[in-house]
């Protein structure tokens, strides 16, 4: 076993440990497969959701932390469960399940329809085996990502040997691989292998013991279903959607000069993240846990955090899972066992002094991590954690533990939201606000290039909140040409970040005139898009499908998707297709099935074809983006930051079609969790274009908050109305929309934009209404 082998298995049983094996009846609906003294329990977890579980002698193992500990108290869904001498079944509206008595195996699938899947042998289970058949050539994903360093010509298919882990530094892992063909395979496990074949998947992990699930329906069913399974992502706060600005080498002067810059020119910036220099790292009594009072004379009483606040930037901070051997705390952790015992002292690279990772597996040292240092330096500015290096020591969970026990001991003592960033993920972490970013990638237009297949493998294995390094950690200063294309290329990615190595400066103004214009457009175009993204932030923990996905979530069965990361969905109603290419003039970009309309030009484009994107290889000014049929994309007005101005109209972005759509508008405060009590203002719209007229349904708004949002300026796009009603009530018709914005009044005008005639209409925000366009 290699020593990455051996790590995994200790710390997967270090938790498995956290509850013994227990006996177990029946609290599901399902059947018992007896296999001499043991038993193969079938059950259903949710209608879609089928659980296998080996249980020695009638006792069911714990299960990991894949497993989100709330699915043990789920509801169980109704189901049929008979028997007779060939056979036993297990039947829902969604799934069936069938133990073939004369053959011996067990048979998983649609209901009425031949077996998705085939599991025989079933006492390997007992040895951590599972052997699955399906039918040939389906295409699979899954299992892992990349690392920040090896090639990821792979792309999104998955085929052959593959090692379950978290991996080191940007790589993203679960004990999960899915198919379009209709269903995914979850394994309670903590490292581990899966082999795929033509017709086979055989897992095998290293914890003993193996339960696995089967998730069916199509991309959007099975990611629902794996949040059920492995756990539900907390909102970040709402600052977290804008524009992040990371820096190594900084002092406090430095940064509010960056900040100033920033405000001057107008350039939105959400959140400035400081590497080493924050920290007092190396010096005795909490160093690592504390201000710097020589670089940051300011942190320490909060006063940086009071200017800051006035400019709206919050300030989030390196931590690191060591610590030093020969200080107070490390003394602490050396007399209470803290240490994680696959780490060495070693001496530091930044400090030149001893140091050792804590094991963060251990409940005391993570209760201990979060200390009165940390919580000061939190109360004073530190409103986020960027978990750096816990990947590099062959443990899989010590990221996802390092950052747990940042998230139970902020939630502890304060109602502000978590925010994390972290080098590697292992499924299950999402519980902990937990975000991803690649590593420390390389500058120029290759290493941008293979971080799409980075970010689309990652969220295939279901980290949703992914983050790189803009314009490079490594290798120097980007040129200004591949500086704008990455940030063009990050503002539509879910966590929106630049960093460099120290002393590299990332702010747009560094990069010349030119470069600076193509990237403020492209972050003050995701600043408008806030409550559009917010809303999906509710929409990744409702359903478990984040704001960027691949296009084959949507379009599974187009063979020209299968291994497409040039392009992706952000949100429902855009497609995005980055230029990663250097002095690129041309590029194709194809568009699946359905209507598309170029973002920027308004021309209109159908589907199922590859287009060429005509690019501009000396301004940069371009972003392949194109607006989906039935497209709902709310729009807020500029600002430097989030909540800069209270949001009192907001305007909405319609593209009628004969494909009903539907977009649930998502508010909340931003930055408590008052949402997990029902302080949240979450209105749906549903929109189609039916007998020559358009119809957008508002349901009432549910929640208790109130935001500041009085009413929609609703943006129809295509043939100008003749007119309007709400709820059947004709609406007044003004003479241009100037006069309407101007009255404050429901009502309607027409005019014209890029995207051809359009009809505004103003109607209250949170009242159930049917809006109706005759043309």
């Amino acid at each position: 076993m290699s020593p990455s082998s051996a790590a995994s298995l200790s710390k997967a049983r270090a938790h498995a440990a956290l509850a013994g094996p227990t006996s177990l009846a029946p609290a599901a609906p399902g059947f018992d497969v007896p296999l001499g003294a043991d038993t193969l329990r079938v059950e259903l977890t949710a209608p879609n959701i089928l659980h296998v579980q080996y249980r020695r002698a009638g006792h069911a193992p714990a299960p990991t932390v894949v497993i989100d500990p709330a699915l043990a108290s789920a509801h169980r869904p109704a189901a049929e469960v008979a028997e007779d001498a060939a056979a036993l079944r297990l039947h829902s509206p969604q799934l069936e399940a069938v133990w073939d008595k004369q053959e011996g195996d067990l048979r998983i699938g649609l209901p009425g329809q031949p077996p998705l899947l085939r599991q025989f042998a079933p006492g390997s289970l007992a040895h951590g085996r599972l052997s699955l058949i399906h039918t040939k050539g389906e295409p699979m994903y899954g299992i892992g990502g990349f690392d920040a360093v090896e090639p990821a010509t792979a792309g999104l298919l998955r085929d052959g040997y593959r090692t379950v882990t978290a991996g080191e530094q940007g790589h993203a892992g679960a004990p999960f691989v899915w198919t379009t063909a209709g269903y995914g395979v979850l394994v309670d496990g903590v490292g581990g292998q899966i082999a795929l074949g033509d017709t086979r998947i055989d897992a095998r992990m290293f914890d003993g013991g193996l339960d696995y699930y089967v998730l069916v329906g199509d991309p959007h069913a099975i990611f629902g279903a794996l949040a059920q399974v492995s756990g539900r992502s907390p909102l970040f706060p709402k600052w977290a959607m804008g524009f992040t600005n990371s820096q190594w080498g900084i002092d406090q002067k430095e940064l509010l000069d960056i900040v100033h810059g920033y405000r001057e020119r107008h350039i939105p910036l959400d959140n400035f993240t400081l590497d080493f220099d924050w920290k007092a790292w190396g010096e005795d009594d909490y160093g690592e846990f504390r201000w710097n009072e020589h670089k940051f004379p300011d942190g320490d009483s909060g006063r940086l955090k009071s200017l800051l606040d006035a400019q709206g930037v919050h300030l989030t901070g390196i931590m690191k899972p060591r610590i030093h051997l020969h200080t107070v705390e490390g003394r602490e952790a050396s007399e209470h066992g803290y240490w994680l015992a696959q780490s060495d002292p070693a001496p530091d690279y930044f400090s030149g002094k001893p140091v050792r990772e804590i094991d963060f597996a251990n409940p005391a040292a993570r209760a201990w991590f979060f200390n009165a240092a940390l919580k000061h330096s939190f109360a004073t500015g530190m409103a986020g954690w960027w978990n750096d290096e816990a990947d590099d020591v062959a443990v899989d969970l010590q990221h996802m533990d390092m950052q747990r026990a940042l998230y139970d001991g902020q939630r502890a003592i304060f109602d502000l939201r978590v925010w994390s960033l972290n080098r590697n993920f292992y499924l299950g972490a999402q519980r902990y606000a937990y975000g991803l970013w690649s590593g420390d990638i390389r500058t120029g237009f290759a290493s941008m290039a293979g971080q799409r297949q980075r970010m689309l493998s990652a969220i295939n294995v279901g980290a949703m909140q992914w983050g790189m390094d803009g314009g490079g950690f490594k290798g120097g200063t980007p040129t200004p040409e591949n500086y704008a294309r990455w940030i063009q290329f990050g503002a539509f990615t879910p966590v929106f970040r630049v960093h460099g190595e120290l002393g590299q400066h990332r702010q747009p103004w560094v990069y010349g005139p030119i470069a600076e214009k193509a990237a403020t457009d492209a972050i003050r175009l995701r600043q408008s898009l806030i409550p559009y993204i917010y809303s999906y932030e509710h929409r990744r923990r409702a359903t478990g499908i984040g704001l960027v996905r691949p296009l084959l979530f949507d379009w599974p069965n187009d063979p020209n998707l299968r291994n497409d990361y040039d392009a992706w969905l952000f949100g429902d109603s855009l497609l995005v297709a980055p230029v990663v290419e250097e002095g690129q003039t041309v590029k194709p970009v194809y568009l699946p099935a359905g209507e598309w309309i170029d973002w920027f030009s308004g021309k209109h484009y159908a589907g199922g074809q590859t287009i060429q994107h005509p690019a501009d290889a000396k301004g940069w000014s371009d972003i392949p983006l194109y607006v989906r049929e039935g497209a709902i994309i709310p729009l807020a007005p500029p600002m430097d930051y989030v909540g800069q101005h209270p949001l009192t109209e907001l305007e909405v972005e319609l593209f009628p079609a004969s494909r009903a759509s539907r977009f649930d508008y998502y508010d909340d405060d931003g930055t408590t969790y008052g949402y997990e009590q029902g302080a949240y203002f979450l209105q749906s719209m549903q929109l189609q274009a039916q007998d020559g007229a358009a119809n957008l349904i508002l349901d009432a708004a549910q929640g208790s908050y109130q935001p500041a949002l009085r009413s929609w300026l609703l943006k129809f796009h295509g043939d100008a109305a003749k007119a309007v009603s709400s709820n059947g009530r004709a609406l007044e018709a003004f003479a241009s929309v100037d006069a309407l914005r101007a009255s404050q009044d429901d009502g309607w005008a027409t005019g014209h934009d890029r995207f051809g005639p359009v009809t505004w209409v103003r109607v209250a925000a949170g009242r159930a209404q049917s809006v109706a366009l005759a043309h």
